[in-house]
């Protein structure tokens, strides 16, 4: 693949990915808000400005590396990266082992929202006739990066989204033991993606999202 054809797939992805990432941790804080925690609130994380969420490792660095490694291959991989967590104090949180649910939803369902959107707009670039393929790939890359960071983060391993919701819905005991993964959560997860059973582990997640984006089709 030439360095055009690079520079086109990163300029493709690049909005599409900064937003997926940023407003999936905006989403916490806004809900965190609601549930009673002001902390993201009084810290300005509750915004759609991606400034106030990048993470230049995770939000550009690690994205970059790998839309880099899959142009250059020409082989689809999995996209994934992080923003700046929201801080987050649960004590605040009226309830907080059920707002710890809502809280950690937020994230996933944030993302699931971004894929419709995107579905909707190219549904009306073909509805008016507008053919533009920079366009079309940009929404189709909408799509498919809130799609993977949605299942991404719902696998139920601690200190992803996924882990949080499985400690918000079991009993205290077995909720504290639970927890206690949250350490290794990202050895755990890196060991997933070396042996290739990450993309295992997302599959469901990712089939039913894609089928409630496809209803907006």
């Amino acid at each position: 693949m030439d360095i055009n054809s690079i520079i086109q797939t990163i300029a493709v992805y690049a909005i599409p990915l900064i937003f997926a990432i940023t407003i999936h941790e905006a989403a916490h804080g806004y809900v965190a808000r609601y549930l009673g925690d002001n902390t993201a609130w009084m810290l300005g994380r509750v915004t759609l400005n991606p400034i106030k969420h990048i993470d230049p490792v995770g939000t550009i660095l690690v994205p970059a590396v790998l839309l880099l490694g899959s142009a250059i291959s020409g082989i689809g991989g999995i996209i994934f990266g992080w923003a700046k967590p929201v801080p987050i104090n649960f004590r605040n949180l009226r309830n907080p082992k059920q707002a710890m649910i809502w809280v950690a939803a937020a994230g996933p369902g944030a993302n699931l929202v971004q894929a419709i959107i995107w579905a909707i707009l190219l549904k009306l670039f073909f509805v008016i006739g507008l053919s533009e393929a920079f366009f079309e790939q940009m929404c189709i890359a909408g799509i498919s990066v809130n799609i993977m960071l949605m299942a991404l983060n719902l696998i139920p391993i601690p200190p992803l989204d996924g882990g949080r919701i499985v400690t918000g819905l079991l009993p205290a005991g077995l909720a504290y033991k639970y927890a206690r993964i949250e350490p290794y959560g990202m050895y755990i997860l890196f060991a997933l993606i070396l042996t290739g059973c990450l993309s295992y582990l997302m599959r469901p997640f990712m089939h039913v999202g894609l089928s409630i984006v496809k209803a907006f089709l």
